[in-house]
């Protein structure tokens, strides 16, 4: 399959991200968007009234139509359905996190490995354009810090913020440090206004050397999503939101070491976009980055290691 055929493409789940979804797989280059399909009927044909996508009748009318799907369903309906999609020979990219329990992203990811097809989770985090530009320059971190915090919304209050939001920053910092596994976690949280925690610390410590210090809250009054990491020579300050890179370096080989600026250039875009557009090259079996299945377990497993961190200190 070249990149000059457009790959049929439906969308399963049209909630707040799938609504996205259906739009870029009208919008992109590179897709033939031949519908989307939800069990809310009322909600699927507002989305598709909106962007001008067909409406499916069923899993199965999307799976018959489609060479790839796109999967943002809720967290417990992850498994079965992408396991439906993939044994049937179709390229899946399944919303984070990758499902609701390691034993399941486990069976996902056999479930690729046995039909050949593209498995991807979508880290969406993982494709803002200042996150791509850091880890292009291949960085040497050995201290890393992140802050995920957002104001109070209903949204996802059926999973804790670890899952919900600490699994983007997890994820990364495994990417920076070349996908290292977590050798000890630490991590203090909290419940303030639902039922699971909505405020959380992790300390986490990586094969590699690595100390990764994270805060995700979903109680904050501001909405903040940064991340500063420190290597022996250099630092990056990167801003997700306004998609900003800040570095230094330290020079040595005089009596005064000197710390200067290093300009970092990239474009700014949109994540969600970039992420579609990586899903397609892997369908064509083109190199690029991708958070695949394995990567969106080992961050499932990550996440899962902090709660269980947390519980053990309740």
């Amino acid at each position: 399959m070249n990149e000059h055929h457009p790959q049929s493409v439906s969308v399963v789940g049209v909630g707040h991200l799938g609504r996205h979804h259906v739009r870029l797989t009208r919008s992109l280059p590179g897709w033939t968007c031949v519908g989307a399909w939800d069990p809310d009927r009322s909600r699927l044909e507002a989305v598709c009234a909106e962007h001008g996508a067909p409406v499916l009748g069923s899993i199965d009318e999307a799976i018959e139509r489609s060479e790839a799907l796109i999967i943002a369903s809720p967290t417990t309906t992850h498994c079965e359905l992408v396991v439906r999609c993939l044994d049937a020979g179709r390229h899946v990219m399944v919303e984070k996190p990758i499902a609701a329990t390691v034993a399941e992203g486990e069976a996902m990811v056999a479930a690729a490995l046995r039909s050949r097809a593209v498995l991807c989770v979508g880290h969406v985090e993982f494709f803002n354009p200042a996150v791509q530009a850091v880890l292009a320059r291949q960085p040497s971190p050995r201290y890393i810090e992140t802050q995920r915090l957002s104001p109070f919304s209903s949204r996802s209050l059926d999973i804790d913020v670890v899952v919900d939001l600490m699994v983007h920053d997890l994820q990364i910092v495994q990417a920076l440090c070349a996908n290292a596994p977590l050798t000890e976690v630490r991590a203090v949280g909290v419940p303030v206004l639902t039922g699971k925690v909505d405020l959380c610390n992790v300390r986490v410590e990586l094969a590699n050397g690595c100390v990764g210090n994270l805060t995700a809250s979903r109680v904050s009054s501001d909405r903040v999503r940064k991340l500063r990491l420190f290597e022996p020579d250099g630092y990056y300050s990167v801003d997700y939101a306004d998609q900003a890179v800040s570095a230094f370096r330290l020079v040595r080989g005089s009596p005064h070491p000197q710390i200067e600026p290093v300009a970092i250039a990239f474009d700014k875009g949109e994540p969600l976009a970039a992420e579609h557009l990586a899903f397609q090259r892997a369908c064509r079996g083109e190199p690029g980055q991708l958070v695949d299945g394995v990567a969106g377990t080992t961050a499932l497993a990550a996440a899962v290691a902090v709660v269980e961190a947390i519980s053990a200190q309740t």
